[in-house]
C-alpha cells in the first residue's frame, strides 16, 4: 500500500482557512494518511435525510492535493441529538436499569433495530458518496467498539435478542437449565421468555448465565460491525475496512471481530493518567502490539498512537523528548505497517480538549511536531520494505476471551486478573529479549518450541486433547494454577481431580488449593527462597518431578512447580503465581530446556525485536529510558540507523538488517 505515517484529523473543529496550513504542515512532516469523520454525524446529517458531505469532500480533496489519503470513520458511536429526540429508546440501559443519556458518546443500543435503520440510511449515503473519491482509501467502522459499554445494554431490545441467542444455542429450556445449573437457588426457567438481561440482583449472580451474557454481548458487537461492513463492501469494493481495537480490552472477542476486517488497527496511550505512572511498562505495550498482531496473524495499523499528554478531566505525564518516537517504532517492530498519531491538533472544545496532539492549542509547530517530522523522515524509506513482514517467534502465549470473561465473573482471588497473568509471563520473556506470539488455544501450536498457557480455567475435551497432542509430538508446554477447573458452560468439573485429563501430561493431581488472600507465600527453587502471590495449588506427584517446593503453609515441602516428560515433549505445571524473581528464573529454565534463542543482552529498559520477510530479517533495538545504555547482540547484523553499535542514546531507536542465507 505504501502508506506508513499519518494523523487523526478533525477539520470540522477548525476554520476552513486553516485547513490548507494544516495540509502543508502535514506534508512537510511526512504524513501520508489521515483518519477523519468518526464523530461527525451531525455535521454530515443535521436532519434526517439532509446530507452535507461537501465539507468532508473539500477536506479530502485538499489533503489529496498534498499527497495525503483519507480513511473515513463511520460516526455511529455518537448519534446526533435529533435522532435521540425522535427515538429516545435507542439510548442504552445499564445494569441498575438506568437509561444513559445523550451528551457524551456511545449513547446507543447496538441491538436496536430503529437505530440500525438510521445507520443503514446514513452509512449507505456516506459510502456511496465516497466510493469513487480518489482521496479515500479505506474505512474505519464506528470507534473503539466496546469502549464505554461495560455494563450496557440491558434494554428490552437486548433482552429479546439475548433470548433468541440462547434459544439458538440451547434449543430447549431444559438444556439451558442444565448448562446454567439453575437447580441452585431455585433459578430454573420454564421458557426462554423468562430469561432477562443481567440487571443488578439483591445478592450474587449465576456464573454460567453471566458467561453466556458476555459471549452474547461480543456476538452482538460483531454483528453490529458486520451490519456496517456489508454496506461498505457493497458500495466501496476497492476500499479496505478496519477497526480501532484497544489492546486486550475484553468487551468484544477481537478474534471474531477481526474476521470481518481486512486488517486490524489499535489505539494505545502509554502515558494516560489511568496507566501506571509515569507510563505503562514497555513490556505491557509490547504485549499489546503482539496480541494485536495475533488477532489476524498479520501486520496491523496503529490508528491512534499517543503523541502528547493524554487526559479528559485529569491529565497524565508529558512525553519526554524521544519517547513518542520510541513508542511509535516499538509498534513497527512488533508488526505495525502504519502509525497514525492521535491527534493532529489539540482540540479547544469538548471532553477531549486536554488530549494533546502533534500541534498544541495554538496550532504552531513545536517540539512534538519536530520530533514526529524527524521520525518519519528517518524511517519512511524503510517502511515499504517492512510492509507485510512479520516477527517469527519460537514462543507463544495462549490468550482467550472466554477465559478472561470467566475470571471477570469469578476472579477467585480479589486481585487475580487474567490479562495481568499474561503480562507477568510475557515480561519475563521480553526482558530476556525473546520474541513472543499470542495465539488462541485451538491454533496450530506445532511451530512453537515453547507454549505458555496461563489460567486454563475453562476446559473442554477437545482442548485437553489439543494440548496433549502438542506435548506428545515434542512440544514444551507450561500450564498454571486454575487449569481445568470448569467446563465450557462455567460449571465446576466433578469427574476427577484437577487439572482433569491434563494431569496425565503433567503427571500430577491437585486435590486441594489455598487462596493467599491478604498474604503472600514462599517457594524454594534451587537453594533460594522466593516470594509467591495469590494462589497455591496443593500438588500430588503422579509421575512428575518436583522442581520447586512450597516453603510456607501447611503444605510446606510439597510441590509448587513440576516437570513431566510426556511422549516426546515436556509439560511444566506452575501451581502458584511466581513473584518477579521466581518468574525470571523459571523462565530461564523453561527457555533453556526448550532451546529458545535470545536476540541479545541488555538492561531491562532496552528492547529487541525482529521482523522477517522472505529474504531479510530486520532487528530493532530501542532504548526506552532517558539514560545512555549499552547492549550486545547474539548474531551479526548490519547497522542501518543509529550512531554507534552496542551503544544507545536516551530513547534512541537503532535498526539493523541481515540477509537470510
Amino acid at each position: 500500500m505504501g502508506i506508513h505515517f499519518g494523523v487523526d484529523y478533525y477539520p470540522e473543529h477548525w476554520p476552513r482557512e486553516r485547513w490548507e496550513t494544516d495540509a502543508k504542515l502535514m506534508q512537510e512532516m511526512g504524513v501520508q494518511v489521515v483518519r477523519m469523520a468518526e464523530f461527525s454525524w451531525f455535521k454530515m446529517e443535521p436532519a434526517e435525510g439532509e446530507f452535507h458531505f461537501e465539507w468532508l469532500e473539500e477536506a479530502v480533496a485538499l489533503l489529496d492535493k498534498y499527497g495525503i489519503k483519507s480513511i473515513l470513520g463511520t460516526p455511529t458511536a455518537a448519534p446526533p441529538a435529533w435522532i435521540i429526540e425522535k427515538n429516545p429508546e435507542i439510548q442504552p440501559i445499564d445494569r441498575q436499569g438506568r437509561r444513559r443519556h445523550f451528551g457524551g458518546r456511545h449513547h446507543d443500543c447496538q441491538s436496536n433495530q430503529t437505530y440500525r435503520a438510521h445507520i443503514k440510511r446514513f452509512v449507505t449515503a456516506m459510502s456511496q458518496k465516497f466510493a469513487d473519491n480518489p482521496g479515500v482509501i479505506g474505512w474505519q467502522i464506528d470507534n473503539e467498539l466496546g469502549n464505554s459499554h461495560g455494563d450496557l445494554c440491558m434494554c428490552d431490545s437486548c433482552k429479546a435478542r439475548f433470548q433468541k441467542w440462547l434459544e439458538e444455542k440451547y434449543k430447549t429450556i431444559e438444556a439451558l437449565n442444565d448448562a446454567w445449573g439453575t437447580a441452585f437457588w431455585s433459578q430454573g426457567y420454564n421458557s426462554f421468555s423468562q430469561v432477562s438481561t443481567p440487571l443488578i440482583t439483591a445478592v450474587g449472580e449465576n456464573p454460567s448465565a453471566m458467561l453466556d451474557w458476555k459471549c452474547f454481548c461480543s456476538d452482538l458487537i460483531v454483528d453490529f460491525a458486520k451490519w456496517q461492513a456489508d454496506i461498505i463492501r457493497e458500495n466501496c469494493p476497492k476500499h479496505f475496512i478496519t477497526h480501532n481495537y484497544m489492546c486486550f480490552d475484553n468487551k468484544v472477542d477481537y478474534y471474531d471481530l477481526g474476521e470481518l476486517l481486512d486488517f486490524v488497527s489499535n489505539d494505545i496511550y502509554p502515558a494516560g493518567h489511568w496507566q501506571k505512572q509515569p507510563h505503562q511498562p514497555e513490556s505491557e505495550l509490547a504485549a499489546s502490539h503482539d496480541v494485536i498482531r495475533g488477532y489476524k496473524k498479520k501486520p496491523f495499523w496503529m490508528m491512534e498512537q499517543q503523541s502528547g499528554m493524554a487526559g479528559w478531566e485529569i491529565m497524565g505525564r508529558a512525553l519526554e523528548p524521544g519517547q513518542m518516537s520510541a513508542w511509535a517504532m516499538q509498534s513497527v517492530a512488533h508488526g505495525a505497517d502504519a502509525v497514525v498519531f492521535f491527534r493532529w491538533r489539540t482540540c479547544a472544545m469538548g471532553t477531549e480538549q486536554y488530549w494533546h496532539g502533534i500541534l498544541g492549542h495554538s496550532g504552531n509547530p513545536g517540539r512534538i511536531y519536530r520530533e514526529a517530522k524527524q521520525l518519519t523522515h528517518t524511517f519512511a524509506k524503510y517502511m515499504d520494505e517492512f510492509e507485510g513482514s512479520m516477527p517469527n517467534p519460537e514462543v507463544a502465549i495462549v490468550h482467550n476471551f472466554r477465559q478472561n470473561y470467566a475470571f471477570d465473573i469469578q476472579p477467585n482471588h480479589p486481585e487475580l486478573r487474567y490479562v495481568e497473568q499474561l503480562y507477568k509471563y510475557y515480561k519475563a520473556l521480553y526482558e530476556k529479549k525473546i520474541p513472543v506470539d499470542f495465539v488462541q488455544d485451538m491454533d496450530d501450536l506445532s511451530k512453537y518450541k515453547l507454549v505458555i498457557a496461563p489460567l486454563q480455567y475453562l476446559m473442554t475435551p477437545r482442548l485437553e486433547q489439543h494440548y496433549m497432542d502438542y506435548v506428545e509430538n515434542g512440544g514444551h508446554l507450561v500450564l498454571t494454577m486454575r487449569t481445568g477447573v470448569k467446563d465450557a458452560a462455567n460449571l465446576c468439573m466433578t469427574d476427577r481431580e484437577l487439572p482433569g485429563r491434563l494431569g496425565e501430561i503433567c503427571g500430577i493431581e491437585v486435590p486441594e488449593y489455598d487462596c493467599l488472600i491478604e498474604t503472600t507465600g514462599g517457594v524454594l527453587y534451587g537453594k533460594k527462597e522466593y516470594e509467591i502471590q495469590k494462589w497455591c495449588d496443593i500438588i500430588e506427584l503422579k509421575g512428575a518431578k518436583q522442581i520447586a517446593e512450597y516453603a510456607t503453609g501447611f503444605y510446606k515441602q510439597s510441590p509448587a512447580v513440576t516437570e513431566n516428560n510426556y511422549g516426546n515433549g515436556i509439560a511444566w505445571y506452575v501451581g502458584t503465581e511466581p513473584g518477579e524473581e521466581l518468574m525470571e528464573d523459571l523462565m530461564s529454565y523453561f527457555t533453556q530446556e526448550s532451546d529458545i534463542e535470545t536476540l541479545g543482552a541488555a538492561a531491562d529498559g532496552v528492547e529487541m525485536m525482529t521482523r522477517e520477510s522472505e529474504d531479510k530479517i530486520w532487528l530493532f533495538v530501542i532504548n526506552h529510558t532517558n539514560d545512555e545504555q549499552v547492549y550486545h547482540l547474539h548474531d551479526r547484523y548490519t547497522l542501518l540507523e543509529g550512531e554507534k553499535e552496542e551503544f544507545l542514546k536516551p530513547y534512541e531507536v537503532q535498526l539493523f538488517e541481515k540477509n537470510k542465507s
